[in-house]
């Protein structure tokens, strides 16, 4: 892990979307845990992504920062499986309903245990972010 998924100094990236290249069409997807409604995580899909997760039955995103497909989870087997595809209303977003196969869901973790990708929030008086399973353990 590096320091953005330790720090608890907001560094939010407004121009991630800037960055990736303009032959890249993309757009944010949001997975969704099926059973617990959890967002996992943000990611994004371009049309290739699309038709390969629909074809699987798999979570497969576009990696912008190594500019290909990723599918979630084949180098550590902790892939998932899609359920449903939910379209927003102007059509520039998704929602993937998937359960994951065995059970890790991020690259972090807490004390060994995987964490959900949302595990801090923002304090909005202090702009610092709370790591959820510190706050669990007070």
């Amino acid at each position: 892990m590096g320091l953005i998924e330790k720090t608890d100094e907001l560094m939010l990236d407004f121009d991630k979307l800037a960055k990736i290249s303009p032959e890249n069409r993309v757009i944010p997807v949001a997975v969704q845990n099926m059973n617990t409604k959890e967002v996992i995580l943000v990611a994004y899909v371009n049309e290739e992504a699309l038709k390969e997760s629909i074809k699987l039955r798999k979570v497969v995103l576009w990696s912008t920062s190594r500019n290909q497909l990723w599918y979630k989870g084949l180098e550590s087997g902790n892939t998932f499986t899609l359920h449903h595809i939910f379209v927003n209303c102007e059509q520039n977003s998704l929602v993937f309903q998937a359960t994951p196969d065995k059970g890790n869901i991020c690259h972090t973790s807490y004390n060994g245990v995987a964490n959900n990708c949302y595990y801090r929030e923002l304090d909005m008086e202090t702009m610092k972010l709370i790591n959820l399973n510190e706050r669990k353990g007070k």
